[in-house]
C-alpha cells in the first residue's frame, strides 16, 4: 500500500493547505500509514458523495482519524441512521432558528466579558482567552447548568480541547472520561427533576420514547456527552483561524470594522476557506472504488472537509478570502447528509457575534507571535496570540 502522506509531519498554520492543493492534483484519493492507516478524500465530489451515502458509508464503526472515541457510542454522530435519528429529533428543536437567535444576547455578554479582560491586558491568546471559554459558557447556558458546573465544564473541556488538538491520547482519555463524569451528573439531576422538553436538551431526551420505551441510559449519557464537546472544539479554532485571516489583511478588518452588515457573508466565507475539520470519518460496508482506486470495506475514511471547501473545480480562487463568492452554498463547512450538523445556526451565530465583538474590542488588532496550529482531527489555530492597537 503506498504512503501519499504524511498527517505527523510537522505542519505551520498554512502549510496543510498547501499539502492538500498538491493532493488534490496529484493523489485526490490519499492513503497514509498514519494511525494504523487511513484513506483520505480531498476532492469536494467526492466528500460530498460519501457524507450523503450513509447507506455505503458508516459513521458506527469509526467517525474521526485518528479514533479518539475510546468509552462506549455517542449518538447522533456514532449511530447510523434510522438509530440516531431519535437523538437528532430530541435536540433540533432546541437548535431552531428562534430558539438560537433568542440567544444572542447571552452570547454577546459572554464575548464583551472575556475580551474585555483582554483588552485590559492589551492582548492574549485569542484561543486560550477567548474563543475556546466563549463557547463553553453558551453551552453552559444553552443546557441550564449552574455556575459550578460551567466552571467545570470550563476546565475540563479546555483540557479535552488542547489533548485531541495536539494529538495527545493519554490525556485526551483522560479528559474524556471526566466529561462523561460531567454529562452523568447532568443526567441524574434532570432525570430527578426534569425542566420543561422544550428549553432543555438533557430533559427531552430523557423523554423520548422510541416503540413505547425509553431512550437506553447509556446513550443518553454518551449523547450528553458528544453534545459537550461538539460544539467546543469547532467554534475555539474558527475564531482563531478568523484572528489570523485580519491580522495578516487589514483592509478586511478596516473593511469588516466599518460595514457590520457583511459579517454573516464574511462568516461564511471564512467557515469555508478555513473549515476546522478535516478528520471525520466513514467506513465502507463492501470494496468501493473511487477515482480508480480500490478502498477495501472496513478501512477508516477521513472526509477532509478543509481540502473540499478549497477545491478549485468548485470555487474559483479557492485560496482567496472572496466576501461576494456567488456559490457559497456549495460549501461543506458543516457537512452533508444525514449527520449535518444540527448545531450548525448556533455555531454561524457564535461566529458572527465574536467577531462582532472583536472588531468592537479595539481600533485594530495584530498578531503578537506566529499561530500555533492544532493537528489532526481539526485544522486551524491552537494558539493565536494578538496584540489589541489602540491607535491605527
Amino acid at each position: 500500500m503506498s504512503h501519499d502522506f504524511d498527517p505527523l509531519s510537522v505542519e505551520t498554520f498554512d502549510s496543510p493547505h498547501d499539502d492538500y492543493r498538491r493532493l488534490r492534483a496529484t493523489c485526490p484519493v490519499a492513503h497514509s500509514d498514519a494511525w494504523g492507516g487511513f484513506w483520505a478524500l480531498l476532492k469536494h465530489e467526492d466528500v460530498a458523495a460519501v457524507a450523503t451515502d450513509w447507506q455505503t458509508y458508516l459513521t458506527s464503526q469509526q467517525n474521526v482519524v485518528p479514533k479518539v472515541a475510546f468509552t462506549g457510542r455517542r449518538p447522533p454522530l456514532h449511530l447510523d441512521p434510522p438509530d440516531h435519528t431519535p437523538y437528532r429529533r430530541a435536540l433540533a428543536p432546541l437548535l431552531s432558528e428562534r430558539r438560537v437567535a433568542a440567544l444572542e444576547p447571552v452570547i454577546r455578554r459572554i464575548c464583551r466579558d472575556l475580551l474585555a479582560a483582554m483588552v485590559a491586558r492589551g492582548g492574549g491568546d485569542i484561543c486560550a482567552d477567548f474563543s475556546s471559554r466563549m463557547p463553553v459558557a453558551v453551552f453552559g447556558h444553552w443546557m441550564n447548568l449552574s455556575e459550578p458546573a460551567v466552571e467545570q465544564l470550563a476546565a475540563i473541556g479546555q483540557r479535552y480541547n488542547i489533548a485531541v488538538q495536539s494529538n495527545d491520547v493519554e490525556d485526551t482519555r483522560i479528559a474524556s472520561a471526566a466529561l462523561y463524569e460531567v454529562a452523568r451528573d447532568i443526567v441524574a439531576a434532570r432525570r430527578a427533576a426534569p425542566l420543561a422538553t422544550e428549553t432543555d436538551a438533557t430533559s427531552a431526551l430523557l423523554a423520548v420514547q422510541v416503540d413505547g420505551a425509553p431512550l437506553p441510559d447509556d446513550l443518553i449519557i454518551g449523547t450528553i456527552r458528544q453534545v459537550l464537546v461538539v460544539g467546543l472544539i469547532a467554534p475555539s479554532v474558527m475564531v482563531g483561524s478568523i484572528a489570523v485571516h485580519l491580522s495578516r489583511d487589514r483592509a478586511l478588518q478596516t473593511q469588516l470594522r466599518e460595514n457590520r452588515s457583511l459579517l454573516p457573508a464574511a462568516v461564511d466565507e471564512f467557515l469555508r476557506l478555513y473549515t476546522p475539520y478535516r478528520g471525520f470519518a466513514r467506513t465502507a460496508v463492501r470494496d468501493v472504488c473511487i477515482r480508480g482506486r480500490t478502498i477495501p470495506a472496513g478501512e477508516p475514511i477521513a472526509l477532509v472537509y478543509a481540502s473540499a471547501n478549497r477545491d478549485e473545480a468548485v470555487f474559483e480562487d479557492a485560496d482567496r478570502f472572496r466576501i461576494d463568492r456567488p456559490n457559497i452554498a456549495a460549501s461543506l463547512a458543516f457537512g452533508r447528509g444525514p449527520h449535518m450538523c444540527v448545531g450548525a445556526g448556533l455555531g454561524r451565530l457564535e461566529l458572527i457575534v465574536a467577531l462582532d465583538e472583536l472588531l468592537s474590542a479595539a481600533p485594530g488588532f495584530t498578531l503578537a507571535n506566529e499561530p500555533q496550529p492544532t493537528r489532526f482531527p481539526e485544522i486551524g489555530a491552537l494558539s493565536a496570540p494578538i496584540r489589541f492597537e489602540h491607535e491605527v
